[in-house]
């Protein structure tokens, strides 16, 4: 092996660490995500899972970055699938995030709930929270009516978060969700 595919076999071999993490996570939560257990799944030495990941906090966070990734790009889907024009865009992204979150409960916490070291609307921060806020500053600045993009991004993303965490720890009335995505596309947001 030349030292060249050393080098690209270093992320690839970081990402398939991640992907396996985050699909334990999924499957069986958090606390089955192992070194060991990343180990044997995907057949490679322990000692190269540590190197790359020294502790749980490091798996996590790749994890969390790739589900921003995963995020960012089904937002923007969501946008390029839009219809009404760019004022169809928020409620389309809605539905989109919180079909991510809902489907992905332990990859979102990681991004949102364990790893603060992340950061959303604020600069300078790694490129994948970057894009998924981006997007969703996207969505809104046409329903911005002279407030603040970034500001009302950041309100957006606080009203979705809330959203998903309260109705997942049961604390919302279920029979309510569709009226609370109602106000949250069309009301609440909507311009002065």
């Amino acid at each position: 092996m030349s030292p060249a595919d050393g080098a690209d076999a270093a992320p690839a071999e970081h990402e398939r660490v991640a992907v396996a993490a985050r699909q334990l996570a999924e499957a069986e939560g958090w606390a089955a995500v192992t070194h060991r257990r990343l180990a044997e799944r995907i057949g490679i030495d322990i000692e190269v899972v540590y190197r790359r990941f020294p502790d749980p906090a490091a798996l996590m966070s790749a994890v969390a970055v790739l589900g921003f990734v995963d995020l960012a790009a089904a937002l923007a889907a969501a946008r390029g699938r839009a219809t009404g024009g760019a004022r169809g865009e928020w409620p389309a992204v809605v539905t989109a995030y919180l079909d991510f979150a809902y489907a992905s409960p332990e990859v979102y916490d990681a991004m949102l709930a364990h790893t603060s070291d992340l950061t959303l609307g604020r600069d300078p921060g790694p490129g994948a929270p970057r894009a998924a806020f981006a997007e969703l500053r996207a969505a809104l600045t046409p329903l911005a009516a002279g407030r603040d993009p970034d500001t009302l991004a950041e309100v957006g993303w606080a009203l979705l978060h809330g959203t998903v965490m309260l109705t997942r720890g049961g604390r919302l009335r279920p029979d309510k969700q569709e009226q609370r995505e109602e106000l949250i596309v069309a009301r609440l947001l909507a311009g002065p």
